[in-house]
């Protein structure tokens, strides 16, 4: 089965990529996985403090894919599969892939104005051609409808 493998944030792009993903997934009897990315966090020179830090952006991240997830299952029917994961972005999604050979792309929400963003940029630039699947940039100022007929 194929899976398409989306990064959710808090932004309007990383919906329009979930979105374009799970009517990819339907379209093509895939799946969705969903990732949500917690940076590394500051040190803090308290040790309660570190770990209340870092509980409170597990909490948020959870809560967001759990979010989405629900958002997917409603408007699709496609139950995803849910990962929260820790570290450097960029490493953790270059680990996802190189761990599961069923991801048959990673798909990225690009913003509608200004820079893309440090996964845009480095997926789909840096390293680009030495990744096992392919990468799909989904531009963030597309409508539903647009979404819809493009999927």
């Amino acid at each position: 089965m194929r899976i398409y493998l989306v990064v959710i944030d808090e932004t309007k792009e990383a919906s329009v990529a979930l979105r374009f993903a799970a009517r990819r997934a339907a379209k093509t009897g895939g799946a969705v996985q969903i990732v949500a990315l917690i940076p590394p966090a500051e040190f803090v020179q308290w040790g309660g403090v570190q770990a209340t830090i870092e509980e409170e952006a597990h909490q948020r991240a959870e809560a967001l894919v759990s979010g989405a997830a629900g958002t997917l299952i409603e408007e699709t029917g496609i139950r995803p599969s849910i990962t929260v994961r820790s570290g450097e972005p960029v490493q953790v999604v270059r680990k996802m892939l190189e761990e599961n050979d069923k991801i048959a792309a990673l798909v990225l929400g690009a913003a509608a104005s200004g820079p893309p963003g440090p996964l845009v940029s480095h997926f789909a630039g840096t390293d680009a051609g030495t990744l096992p699947c392919p990468v799909m940039v989904i531009p963030g100022s597309l409508s539903h409808e647009a979404i819809d007929r493009l999927s």
